[in-house]
């Protein structure tokens, strides 16, 4: 059995300051897979993760405190894979892959169009590109675990209020055509898988008490292939930790 983790920290070190070492060694998860560590490697906290028995693998951006993306493991993994080998993609840190025998465990980070046109067209172009690039990479190694920040609400029962945010970034109905079609092409959302309930979020704006209202967004997923849906045997958000805008998201598998 096997304990993985998705969070995107909005900040390592922020986050860290906040307690997120203590929380780790308190869940013990096996895989953490960390989204926008806004951290170059000589700024990530590799003592406090050694000393908390974990491996680190992490690829930053080009840009100085912007995205990034990492792996915690306490198995070491057979082999590690940084970026997609696309350029544009790989300058902004965006993806991770860690191989454990047959099965992959990828920490990924979905672009943000939310601060305007030109980069809801990236975020368009990379979700193509990315969608792509899994559908080859799958011919090579077809069990994968797909943790990370979607940016993206897949229904209305994943966003607190889908009527005003239809024009939304994160809720646009290309976009959640897009996630929809992600799925149909063989992955599980390993979440719903168990729970089908309203109200279960991931991520709220720092602005109006959000958190505290429950005004959420559901946009962090683990995304299993179809081939090992059938080893998952637990998936839950864990709201209670507070180092982020973000919060967990836990997926138990067996493998």
């Amino acid at each position: 059995m096997k304990r993985i983790i998705t969070y995107n920290v909005n900040g390592i070190r922020a986050a860290m300051s906040k307690g997120l070492i203590d929380w780790i060694k308190n869940v013990n998860p096996d895989i953490v897979c960390f989204q926008e560590l806004k951290a170059q490697l000589d700024q990530l906290p590799l003592i406090e993760f050694t000393e908390a028995g974990y491996h680190c693998y992490s690829f930053s951006a080009q840009k100085k405190g912007y995205s990034g993306v990492a792996i915690l493991t306490k198995t070491e993994p057979d082999n590690v894979v940084y970026g997609m080998n696309i350029k544009k993609y790989d300058d902004e840190g965006r993806f991770i892959r860690a191989d454990y025998g047959d099965i992959s465990v990828v920490s990924v980070y979905h672009p943000s169009g939310s601060s305007g046109d030109e980069r809801q067209a990236f975020k368009m172009e990379w979700l193509e590109d990315f969608h792509q690039y899994i559908d080859k990479l799958k011919q090579e190694r077809p069990n994968l675990i797909i943790c990370g920040d979607y940016n993206i609400c897949h229904k209305p029962i994943d966003i607190h209020d889908p009527i005003r945010n239809v024009k939304s970034s994160g809720f646009l109905p290309e976009e959640r055509e897009w996630i929809g079609k992600f799925i149909d092409s063989g992955f599980n959302d390993s979440f719903r898988h168990f729970n089908q309930e309203p109200h279960q979020y991931t991520w709220w704006s720092y602005r109006a008490n959000a958190r505290v209202k429950n005004l959420g967004w559901r946009i962090d997923y683990n995304m299993v292939s179809n081939s090992i849906a059938d080893k998952i045997t637990r998936s839950v958000i864990l709201p209670e930790a507070k180092h982020s805008d973000h919060c967990p998201v836990l997926l138990e598998i067996d493998f």
